[in-house]
């Protein structure tokens, strides 16, 4: 395990292979960095690959108050600069994804291509949010378990996939509660819509047909909003990267590639 102090955040990290550049890849909420497992094969073959905990995630540090996605992305260019690495592919998934869109906008010198999966620049409600940090503070994370992961996946999937489905739901059940409340806050208070235009690195939007998070219309809206974005739809809920997880890759790898 491979871990690095950042002003008090110690981030858990993992950077493998001699294929440059690098690819890195930030995980949804409510899991950790083995959640891109499926990919870390093939993509392997043509990047090195950098994974990490978000703040208060997997074995990263779980620091007091709530969280920003600006936090966040400037912990992904702490990370960077300590790892000594100028630009990176970036590839995020749903709040993963956010912290793309902040890099995006905030920091594209650091970027050479970015992939926003399953994601959107303002994500539910700010009741829904403090309902689910409520819950999480006092009933823990398995009280919203059963609920994300039937989000997270399709019914057909759940069904023919028994083992992946557990592993996650693990995963999910022992995040930090005070790390994933403080993450919830991060994505309740953003709302990057107005500012997607800004974004000029070459983008690419993943998005599931059957994502109940994450409906067609708002990456369709990423899409439209980015300049020269292109977007490619997965058979697939919410963690498309698990459940479509050969075509996910070949779309990331192709995308990367060209």
């Amino acid at each position: 395990m491979s871990f690095v102090d950042l002003g008090g955040l110690k981030t858990h990290y993992a950077l493998t292979g001699d294929h440059d550049p690098v690819l890195a890849f930030s995980n949804s909420l409510g899991t950790d960095f083995s959640m891109w497992d499926p990919q870390m094969e093939e993509l392997g073959r043509h990047f090195r690959i950098l994974r990490y905990d978000t703040r208060g995630h997997g074995k990263s540090s779980v620091t007091p108050g709530e969280y920003t996605i600006e936090q966040l992305g400037r912990d992904v260019l702490d990370l960077l600069d300590s790892l000594r690495i100028d630009r990176v592919h970036f590839c995020g998934l749903s709040m993963g994804g956010m912290i793309g869109i902040w890099l995006g906008i905030h920091a594209a010198s650091r970027l050479h291509r970015l992939v926003l999966c399953n994601t959107a620049a303002c994500i539910g409600t700010k009741e829904m949010w403090n309902a689910r940090i409520a819950k999480v503070h006092t009933e823990g994370m398995q009280s919203v378990a059963a609920t994300v992961i039937e989000r997270w996946f399709t019914s057909a999937f759940r069904v023919s996939s028994p083992e992946k489905i557990a592993c996650t739901q693990r995963m999910f059940e022992n995040s930090p509660p005070r790390g994933y409340a403080a993450c919830c806050a991060a994505v309740r208070d953003m709302d990057k819509r107005e500012a997607l235009a800004q974004i000029k690195v070459p983008t690419l939007v993943i998005y599931g047909g059957s994502d109940s998070v994450i409906p067609a219309a708002e990456a369709h809206f990423l899409k439209d909003q980015i300049p020269g974005a292109a977007e490619i739809e997965l058979e697939a809920a919410h963690l498309s990267n698990v459940e479509q997880a050969d075509a996910f890759t070949e779309a990331v790898g192709k995308f990367l590639s060209t």
